[in-house]
């Protein structure tokens, strides 16, 4: 991608709830360089998706913790005194949780790997017989002594390689940034403390160092449907052109978030009783260099079962779709770009072209409108990964239909 390219704005009308000005500006941060190899994207990619298709049985949940790849991290501070943590940014689950620590006397230097509850005078954990504890989707099947003053709300999550975490479901004083530096504070934030960790997605490299997820699906317990009831229930998330040169900071804003000199336009949100963590939205129609695709609109309907469906995913890197619309924009895409020559394909990509030398093929544009009127025109950085030298491949996946979850991902 060059220079010239947009930024990606979404933002995402959580309830029609208007009147507050307020908002929160948080800087999304990036640990390591974008993206590492098309193999890792469509490996990680292909596990989450896999796992948002069988979530509806009710099995593991995924965070982005889960994927290699792709991911954006949110600083913030837990407890009092404040404790700095990086979480990774996960709008495909609900559940806040951070890497804890049970040490009683350690030095007062503590150090970022964890959370420290004993050092904080802010850290309250609910009993199990509170009604939060019961908004858990998964919580660890542990007898409940209503009449003990320490029986804590314990939770145990386990992810879609096998990995697990496991804790205390508390609440506390938690602090953020803001993009001008400013601390802003918000009491009785809850958050799943995890003692207990293993596996890969949570504890690997993959994991970037991060100490823990930060949920924000449209779940109860999520940061953004909590901070949501004091902000306007609104977040965006923009996510700028990684290729530049000194990088451009990406954010996500919980709240309003007015700014204007932005224009924003806003899709609604669809409800999925089946599946009440994701973001849905409604896709009418795709077009290539203004040329509608002959897609059926049963191809975007969620069944009787909740199968089915768009959602937005922070923590997929590709975009993937149902097979017809899938197919038909490879079709046009074929017809269209003039191949230089043609290049060896990357494995588990469909279509990629050689930009060596002065060959330079113009690509389509491509576009997607969503129910409520608003149009969606990525830069063809968005849709095009350098998979080698020289070598763009089309960063889309198809998903079986009638019933594949089809997911725009971070990169689009």
């Amino acid at each position: 991608m060059g220079a010239h390219l947009l930024p990606l704005l979404l933002s995402l009308l959580a309830a029609a709830v208007a009147g507050k000005s307020a908002h929160l500006k948080l800087p999304l941060l990036r640990t390591h360089p974008f993206p590492p190899t098309p193999s890792q994207v469509l490996s990680s990619d292909a596990s989450r998706l896999c796992s948002f298709n069988r979530r509806r049985a009710r099995l593991p949940i995924t965070s982005g913790a889960s994927s290699g790849s792709g991911q954006y991290f949110v600083e913030l501070h837990l407890g009092t005194p404040p404790q700095r943590l990086s979480l990774v940014a996960d709008t495909g689950s609900d559940l806040v949780w951070a890497a804890c620590s049970a040490c009683r006397n350690c030095s007062t230097r503590l150090p970022h790997s964890a959370f420290f509850p004993r050092h904080s005078a802010s850290f309250s954990a609910f009993h199990c017989f509170h009604p939060r504890c019961g908004l858990l989707t998964n919580p660890t099947r542990v007898p409940c002594n209503r009449t003990r003053l320490h029986s804590p709300c314990r939770y145990e999550f386990s992810y879609s390689d096998g990995s697990l975490t496991g804790g205390f479901f508390a609440t506390e004083t938690t602090s953020f940034n803001d993009s001008s530096g400013k601390a802003v504070r918000f009491k009785k934030v809850e958050f799943g403390c995890s003692f207990r960790s293993s596996g890969p997605s949570i504890t690997g490299p993959s994991f970037s160092g991060a100490q823990g997820v930060l949920g924000l699906g449209r779940g109860p317990i999520s940061l953004s449907t909590q901070l949501g009831r004091q902000l306007g229930n609104k977040f965006s998330y923009c996510l700028m052109d990684y290729t530049l040169a000194p990088t451009p900071r990406s954010y996500l804003v919980i709240g309003d978030g007015k700014d204007g000199a932005v224009v924003k336009t806003f899709t609604p949100l669809i409800n999925n009783s089946f599946s009440s963590t994701f973001y849905y939205i409604g896709i009418e129609s795709i077009t290539v260099e203004e040329v509608k695709l002959p897609i059926s609109p049963s191809v975007w309907t969620i069944d009787e079962l909740g199968n089915g469906g768009t959602i937005v995913d922070s923590g997929t890197t590709l975009t993937f779709l149902a097979k017809p619309a899938y197919d038909g924009i490879l079709t046009e895409f074929k017809r269209r770009i003039e191949l230089p020559e043609p290049a060896n394909l990357t494995s588990g990509f469909d279509l990629c072209i050689n930009v060596s030398g002065g060959s330079k093929p113009r690509l389509p544009s491509l576009s997607f409108r969503f129910a409520g009127g608003a149009v969606f025109t990525p830069p063809a950085g968005n849709y095009f990964l350098d998979t080698a030298p020289d070598v763009k491949c089309l960063a889309l996946q198809p998903v079986a239909s009638p019933s594949g979850l089809s997911v725009i991902g971070n990169l689009m």
